[in-house]
């Protein structure tokens, strides 16, 4: 007798389960009332590739950071907004010695290709990490 009250109980809460995924889901949908669709990313025009180069030749390096032959990763994170420029500029790992700062005013500079979101040009937040070395 408890083995069939522990069936019944486990159907009836699986059957409950179910019943509040699918009520979620639709009142996702009815919520949104149209399906997102994200057909790109954010980029940057001539590539990653001509990033990475663009910053590590056009980077200023300071003296101290050059003797010390500083080499690694600065990582950011940035926001390209709908008119194609970046903003809120967010230092995930640096590397100190004024490297850090002076990648941001590199990446600030910036014109990157927007992200498409059912085929209008939006905001969105993208990350990448720049190789870096002083010598």
């Amino acid at each position: 007798m408890k083995m069939i009250k522990k069936k019944k109980l486990k159907l009836i809460l699986i059957f409950l389960m179910f019943s509040i995924y699918n009520f979620a889901q639709i009142k996702a949908w009815d919520s949104q009332n149209s399906q997102v669709i994200t057909t790109t990313e954010p980029s940057f025009p001539k590539g990653d590739n001509e990033l990475y180069m663009y910053v590590l030749y056009n980077i200023t390096y300071s003296e101290e950071s050059k003797k010390k032959f500083i080499e690694g990763e600065v990582t950011l994170s940035f926001d390209v907004n709908a008119d194609s420029t970046v903003s809120n500029i967010t230092l995930i790992k640096g590397v100190g010695f004024g490297i850090d700062d002076e990648t941001e005013k590199l990446i600030q500079k910036l014109k990157f290709i927007p992200a498409v979101q059912n085929g209008f040009p939006v905001k969105m937040n993208t990350m990448y990490s720049f190789p870096v070395k002083a010598h």
